[in-house]
């Protein structure tokens, strides 16, 4: 006998200061560089687009994103280990786009490490195309740099 599966109901919520804990603790958990809650705290300050997918009071995932004149840099795009490989990565980029979109952005960009075969193969599927590389972008173990694939998505 299969088990049946029950549909998730999520949605996106703002990045808010009560909210805080939750993100740093999922990117501590899914990173071995994560960003600090200085960093999050900055995107606050800055009035980023920092949106959290919630299914009911579990944090699925987050995005912060900056927007420029005609595009937007997605700076941190993160599913909480437990929920991976199953498409909430998708759900998010959709909604960058779609918000994108709507700020009159017609690029997408962001940078990813040349070793996340992972992400990169999700950012493609997405459409996302490598137009370049950064050399020593990322920290990486015992003090050594990551080079970052720089990629861009016409909207």
């Amino acid at each position: 006998m299969s088990a049946v599966l029950q549909p998730i109901e999520a949605r996106f919520e703002p990045l808010t200061a009560e909210l805080m804990e939750a993100v740093v603790a999922v990117e501590q958990s899914a990173y071995a560089h994560p960003w600090s809650r200085g960093n999050f705290a900055d995107t606050l300050a800055s009035g980023y687009e920092a949106q959290l997918l919630m299914a009911g009071d579990t944090l699925l995932g987050y995005f912060i994103a900056m927007k420029g004149a005609d595009e937007v840099h997605l700076l941190n795009i993160t599913v909480a280990p437990a929920h991976q490989r199953q498409g909430w990565a998708r759900v998010m980029l959709d909604a960058l786009a779609l918000w994108s979109r709507g700020q009159g952005a017609e690029w997408l960009w962001l940078e990813a490490r040349a070793g996340n075969l992972r992400a990169l193969a999700v950012y493609e599927a997405h459409g996302f195309r490598r137009v370049g590389q950064r050399k020593d972008y990322y920290p990486a173990a015992d003090g050594q740099r990551e080079d970052a694939v720089v990629m861009s998505l016409k909207l």
